[in-house]
């Protein structure tokens, strides 16, 4: 596994967060995906999930992310459905995860071990950037980009 370091441009997005078992990733993944449809707004190609917490440190049932679109256009913000917000230019270490997302721990452990050796203070929360749809790829085929956002200490 390749872990590198880069910079991801400003991103504008659309975005729902939950409550609850990972398992639900792929509903809700469709679920944001028609609330942006049905707000009229151009997907530009990034689907994301962003973690605050681990299965390591709390029950199933209180696990917090969220799931967002990137896109352009105006957003109709549709009162408790999506938020809206510009993710401002930065940098992220970054590896890519074939296979299930159920699987994806090792890289994710992989790259906090990366940044703790290389002095990288990890800034924010580790997002996983899916490269493909489950719904057309077998989940041996899925595609995840596993990003933590950084910075390089001195």
């Amino acid at each position: 596994m390749e872990i590198v370091e880069k910079r991801i441009e400003e991103t504008r997005v659309a975005y729902a967060q939950f409550k609850g078992s990972y398992s639900k990733i792929p509903e809700h993944m469709q679920e944001v995906g028609q609330w942006v449809i049905d707000d009229g707004l151009e997907m530009t190609g990034m689907v994301y999930g962003s973690y605050f917490n681990s299965p390591d440190e709390v029950s199933e049932d209180e696990l917090e992310y969220e799931i967002g679109f990137s896109f352009k256009g105006d957003l109709k913000i549709q009162e408790g459905k999506l938020g809206y917000k510009e993710i401002p230019e930065h940098s992220v270490l970054a590896a890519v995860h074939k296979g299930p997302y159920t699987n994806v721990g090792p890289v994710i452990r992989a790259i906090a071990k990366y940044a703790a050796e290389n002095g990288y203070d990890v800034v924010g929360p580790v997002t996983e950037v899916y490269l493909n749809d489950p719904s057309q790829v077998s989940p041996q085929e899925l595609l995840t980009e596993v990003r933590f956002p950084v910075i390089k200490m001195g």
